[in-house]
């Protein structure tokens, strides 16, 4: 018989048995002493065919006979809950693995876990049941960043597969939390697999990887998460993988993932990859074969509506049997079983997590341990960390600087006080430098600046309840739109950036104990008033507006300025005024929200950034710098131009991805001009993914990698800067020196002739795979193996003692590498099998052990066996500070 069909007769079987059960045993859904097993098998033999295809999409219909609530499993948590208003953003992924902190990421996970279920639980009291609003979330990415021109690489691990692993794990494990009955939430472990660009071809690329390749580069990491961290859902690719639809694959979905592994959770595809198997991978005809062929290899849970619009035609047609639909809608019942969304809250734990989590001073902190985890310091000539008492004057340029945007990165929530760059190095210093700031240039030629920026705090002005003056503005927060009654909140807003996108003005007062819930403001239909004082920094003709999603208006001395009182997405209102330098003048700004991604910002154009040209912009840039004792180039790329599928084409970019590896050229012009004031230059770069310098490297003084690094980036940068933090972060990819090292962006192959990645590259990079600097020094010594001589499945251990012997604290990422002496090849050149990150005071000294077993940790895959092997000889097995800095070696022996 058909292998496939053997599978899914098997697994009617079982769903049959379990439903038989529940029927003998008086089986009722709602019985909550009867194991969730049964009572989803009675659930779904309650439903009506019809009924049981509407839950197959990922805007699931409610049930109102069966007392089933209307449900949407599309949420996003990559680092922290996206796309829901207010929730602590942590540092993007690629930012996290760069930590290579197993403990820190778990940390961060169980933070995330819970702010989101104290938001799926105050959205059930409200009766929300929209998109981004549940408990299924489709996080982690664990593809590998196998080429660093791919535009979601910031999403990943990066390019490691043991990395990613590990780091995968204690994700996954943090969101479904340790309850031996319910899960805290699902995690989606995606795109499985074989998926990592061009972002362009994804909808009709075929990849057909080599067995090696499979097992060995693009499986590895979801076997971890699947086997060893019960991930309890897994999305499927848009691309083929030999020939079929990754989202639709019995290799991928049947054989690998549920025989192989002994998966039991459900499958979602990637959003429209059902479509994209008749529209544009052209396997099937139709959308009914097309839903056929998902539901019959596999893939329960569709993101899209090719399922539910399709799947009773296709029944009717006999392409698919109905028996096959039971055991997929059975297994979407059972996750929602399994997180007690059946059951009352009194009997789930996680229902108790307080919506007071959310966005709470204790998350905001963890975000800033996360960003000072991150930062990773790839070159210093000694100029960092920073004397404050030796500057007077600090230039911050850049781009980057003062953007929120590059703090946040893609799939993101909305923090509610994001601390940029500039913000964080004024804070370090206060009085005592003086901070000359320019925008500099944009980050790269065909980037227009989006919106005007927002008028920071420093101009506007208010009275606090004692009368006395401080920055920002009053805010009024009204239900309603019609800006009437009593207010429900009144605070001082520093300044007038809101984006609330689906979430509550009222959120973070809630989380903070100031309101209590029965006060929350509704999410739609709300208003607010803010008034205080513009101050002028100088004379000249002004652009004033309000950028906002839905109603606005802007006063100046009572005179309307700009208004745009009815619905519509987010775009800018504005008008010109003239001021006088330091007068002050009265500034009302109103707003209301109608429906959906609620938004507002106070933005100008001040005269000197409106009136001047690009050249006396330049010029006004290069005269502050070399004023400046020193200056502070923040730069780099940010995840609107690099990203997923996007529509942005320009030189070094094609809809998501990069055609170049290179810092955009306006940069590195921007960036030798500002060498030339001979002006010591810092370079704090902001991307997520690796970048060259075309040489400029050789002659910046610092430069220190800030990545995407979240809501509390801008005093995690500012504190490695002046000293207050020692940076140990490490390079979870390798920085090549230029594109030209690079081969076919869209070739899958990984040996060494094609170079890509640490494991199969042999050039000189500019900055290897594990690489980072530190304030302080640390020597290794002792290195024991337990035993030199071993079989095929021996454990042993390796251990190495690691020193402090600089003048300050600091933490090391101890690295252990794997080098197979006799390989031939296609084998990698060496690949990270253990890292550690230690904290050490100065003089101090640990032992650092690594566990490693043969049968794991040397093991290649043999296409001939079609099972990993471990070939018989030397292995040198490789400790160190990076894959580059390999401080001592030892040699084992297999037989």
């Amino acid at each position: 018989m058909n292998p496939r069909n053997l599978c899914l007769i098997w697994g009617c079987i079982i769903f049959c048995i379990i439903g038989a059960k529940g029927k003998a045993g008086g089986g009722d859904f709602r019985n909550t002493s009867l194991d969730f097993e049964m009572r989803a098998a009675d659930l779904v033999d309650r439903m009506t065919l019809e009924e049981k295809i509407s839950q197959l999409g990922n805007n699931a219909p409610g049930i109102e006979r069966l007392d089933i609530k209307p449900y949407d499993w599309w949420n996003e948590c990559l680092h922290g809950v996206a796309r829901a208003g207010t929730a602590t953003v942590f540092p993007q992924a690629i930012a996290m693995a760069a930590s290579f902190d197993r403990e820190l990421m778990y940390e961060v996970a169980c933070a995330i876990s819970d702010e989101a279920r104290a938001k799926y639980h105050e959205a059930q009291r409200q009766g929300d049941y929209r998109r981004y609003k549940g408990l299924t979330f489709w996080s982690p990415n664990i593809n590998i960043f196998r080429d660093p021109r791919w535009g979601r690489g910031h999403e990943t691990y990066g390019e490691d597969p043991y990395l990613t692993g590990q780091m995968g794990i204690q994700f996954v494990c943090g969101l479904q939390g340790n309850d031996p009955k319910y899960l805290k939430l699902v995690a989606t472990a995606k795109h499985f697999a074989v998926h990592n660009g061009p972002e362009k071809d994804r909808h009709h690329f075929n990849v057909v990887p080599n067995a090696r390749d499979l097992w060995e580069t693009y499986l590895p990491a979801f076997y971890d998460l699947v086997v060893t961290a019960k991930t309890y859902s897994v999305m499927g690719a848009y691309n083929r993988v030999d020939g079929e639809s990754a989202s639709a694959s019995w290799m991928l979905l049947e054989d690998i993932l549920r025989q192989q592994w002994g998966f039991e959770g459900y499958v979602v595809s990637d959003c429209g990859a059902i479509r994209d198997i008749y529209a544009y991978h052209q396997i099937v005809n139709d959308a009914q074969e097309a839903a056929a062929v998902g539901i019959r290899r596999g893939c329960e849970l569709n993101c899209g509506s090719v399922y539910q619009r399709a799947l009773l035609e296709a029944v009717q047609k006999g392409f698919v049997d109905e028996g096959e639909i039971d055991l997929a809608v059975y297994r979407l019942m059972l996750a929602r079983m399994k997180l007690g969304m059946f059951d009352p809250d009194d009997k789930v734990p996680y229902a108790k997590i307080p919506y007071s989590v959310n966005d709470c001073a204790k998350h905001n902190a963890l975000a800033l341990d996360m960003a000072r985890e991150c930062m990773t310091l790839l070159k210093n000539d000694g100029i960092l960390p920073l004397d404050k008492s030796s500057i007077k004057t600090l230039a911050v340029v850049g781009p980057n600087a003062d953007s929120v945007v590059a703090l946040r990165g893609n799939y993101n929530g909305d923090a509610s006080h994001p601390v940029t760059v500039l913000e964080g190095i004024r804070k370090a210093v206060g009085d005592e430098v003086e901070v000359l700031y320019s925008h500099g240039c944009s980050l790269a030629e065909g980037v227009e600046e989006q919106t005007m920026p927002v008028i920071p705090s420093a101009y506007l002005i208010t009275s606090d309840d004692t009368g006395q003056q401080v920055q920002g503005l009053k805010g009024e927060y009204y239900r309603g739109i019609e800006l009437q009654g009593d207010p429900v909140l009144l605070r001082i807003d520093a300044e007038i950036d809101m984006k609330w996108g689906t979430g509550s003005p009222t959120d973070t007062a809630i989380a903070q104990g100031i309101l209590t819930s029965d006060q929350k403001i509704d999410q739609d239909n709300f208003s607010i008033r803010w008034t205080g004082q513009l101050l002028a920094p100088v004379s000249g003709l002004y652009k004033l507006g309000v950028t906002a999603d839905d109603g606005c208006r802007l006063y100046l001395n009572g005179e309307k300025v700009a208004e745009g009182w009815f619905v519509h997405s987010m775009q800018t209102f504005s008008g010109e005024v003239a001021l006088e330098k330091d007068r002050r003048y009265d500034i009302t700004v109103e707003y209301y929200e109608g429906t959906k991604n609620a938004g507002v910002q106070l933005v100008w154009e001040r005269p000197e950034e409106d009136g001047a040209t690009q050249s006396e912009l330049t010029s006004r840039m290069l005269a502050q710098v070399a004023k400046a004792d020193v200056a502070i180039f923040v730069g780099g790329l940010d995840a609107e131009i690099e990203g997923e599928e996007m529509s942005f084409q320009a030189d070094g970019f094609d809809r998501g991805d990069r055609t170049k590896i290179e810092l955009p050229a306006v940069q590195l012009k921007t960036l030798r001009a500002i060498q030339q004031t001979g002006t010591p230059v810092i370079f704090v770069l902001m991307a997520g993914s690796a970048i060259a310098f075309d040489g400029l490297d050789d002659d910046l003084s610092a430069i220190l990698m800030g990545w995407y690094p979240g809501q509390r980036g801008g005093d995690a940068v500012a504190e490695v800067l002046f000293g207050q933090s020692n940076p140990a972060g490490r390079l979870p990819v390798t920085f090549y020196t230029s594109t030209d090292e690079l081969g076919d962006f869209s070739d899958y192959t990984m040996t060494r002739d094609r170079g890509k990645t640490y494991r199969y590259y042999q050039g000189q990079a500019l900055y290897p795979f594990g690489h980072g600097l530190s304030y302080t020094k640390f020597s290794y010594s002792d290195l024991k193996i337990s035993d030199r001589h071993l079989d095929d499945d021996d454990d042993f251990t390796v251990s190495v003692k690691v020193k402090n012997v600089g003048d300050r604290a600091g933490q090391e990422v101890v690295q252990l590498y794997v080098r197979d002496v006799e390989s031939d090849l296609v084998m990698p050149v060496k690949q990270l099998r253990g890292f550690e990150r230690i904290a050490l005071n100065k003089g101090e000294s640990n032992i650092v052990t690594f566990k490693l077993n043969t049968a794991m940790d040397l093991r290649h895959y043999s296409p001939i066996q079609q099972c990993y092997t471990i070939d018989p000889g030397a292995f040198e097995i490789q400790v160190g500070s990076s894959s580059g800095d390999i401080r001592m070696t030892g040699t084992i022996n297999v037989e």
